[in-house]
């Protein structure tokens, strides 16, 4: 199937791929979220939407190869956001023309995945973190939940001074040894700093220590690591493919993090969890809000091998994000079902978010 037509429906925090082939067929794609999808829309018609058109849907990976060899001057976040929402319309379409989930397209078999309850909030106070959270464990099963430590490239500033070292006891306290506490710094500390608070967190039994220096300083992280038995994530930002194998490597996290919305897409997002398996590490991806990201996750991780033994679910207000599809995410019991209405990726993108968007269409010539 020949793809004859290439859509984007943007806002600046999102943005939904449209691509088309010959017999009518389409599959739906996604614009990583945050600020300047909408940008990310422009760069996708320019850069990467003539080198796909006329090609048959098929040789996603020739298509991929064939977008990065033309934007060699261009290889960072901005096309590799594009990037990913060219493949995830791919896979969409292929999956519906075969009559399978992309789960299965992928080798998976489609189940509950269960999830960790993810807080992004650092406004909020350690009491009230610990009652949302056991509000949260008694309505939908979840067993697991990460706070945030510090603050957004803190250079070692709390959100508010003290905030940190209540949090961690606080959580352990309140919600009981049975539930696994994982801590996001979001890159807020220095070697010294991380290593303090990465301890106070081993002393709480938490989880994992996500993201404790600023992500491009490897050598801070990997100091870091070395000095903790907690286990360290991160590379949720990263999209450099040669990068994320040094990272691996030289053991700079003990927990890889690909967003699939990131780092150009689920294929990419394979690679980095294959090389970390290689080396007996897990892989748990990134997917901070309920928008197809999260789709898409919830597709990979059966067909993963060292996914790790929960997946990120946001716990904040998804309203905005819920209005993009339909059904919504729900979590029961734990676990998140994989979409299943009809094929692909089992949703159904909904008329009147689109009606709200930008809208830009790249058309193969008649």
């Amino acid at each position: 199937m020949k793809i004859v037509r290439i859509e984007t429906f943007s806002r600046p925090n999102v943005g939904l791929v449209r691509i088309t082939a010959e017999s009518g067929e389409s599959g739906w794609g996604q614009i990583a979220t945050y600020e300047a999808a909408d940008l990310v829309a422009h760069c996708l018609h320019r850069q990467a939407a003539p080198v796909v058109l006329g090609r048959d849907c098929d040789e996603q990976a020739e298509i991929l190869d064939a977008i990065l060899v033309k934007n060699l001057k261009f290889p960072g976040s901005y096309l590799c956001r594009a990037l990913a929402a060219i493949e995830t319309g791919l896979l969409d379409l292929r999956a519906k023309a075969r009559g399978l989930s992309v789960c299965e397209l992928l080798g998976g078999v489609p189940r509950p995945v269960r999830v960790y309850g993810s807080s992004m909030s650092r406004a909020i106070t350690p009491k009230e973190e610990a009652q949302r959270m056991n509000r949260l464990r008694d309505e939908t099963g979840i067993e697991a939940f990460k706070v945030r430590v510090g603050s957004l490239v803190g250079r070692d500033q709390d959100a508010w001074p003290g905030r940190t070292e209540e949090l961690i006891p606080t959580m352990r306290r309140e919600l009981g040894d049975d539930v696994v506490i994982h801590a996001d710094a979001n890159g807020a500390y220095t070697p010294s700093t991380a290593i303090r608070v990465g301890r106070l967190l081993e002393d709480h039994g938490f989880g994992h220590f996500e993201e404790p220096c600023p992500y491009w300083e490897y050598d801070w992280t990997q100091r870091v690591t070395s000095k903790l038995r907690i286990p360290v994530a991160g590379g949720e930002q990263d999209n450099y493919l040669p990068a994320w194998k040094r990272m691996i490597r030289d053991h700079v996290v003990d927990i890889v993090q690909p967003d699939v919305c990131y780092v150009g897409g689920i294929s990419r997002a394979l690679a980095v969890a294959s090389l970390a398996g290689e080396l007996g590490m897990a892989c748990t991806p990134h997917a901070a809000n309920h928008s197809l990201v999260t789709v898409f996750t919830l597709h990979l991780v059966p067909a993963m091998r060292n996914s790790g033994p929960f997946m990120e679910f946001s716990i904040e207000d998804q309203r905005d994000f819920r209005a993009m599809f339909s059904p919504s995410l729900v979590c029961s019991d734990g676990a998140v079902q994989i979409p299943h209405e009809g094929f692909g990726w089992g949703v159904t993108v909904n008329e009147e978010w689109l009606a709200r968007a930008e809208y830009q269409k790249t058309e193969a010539p008649a």
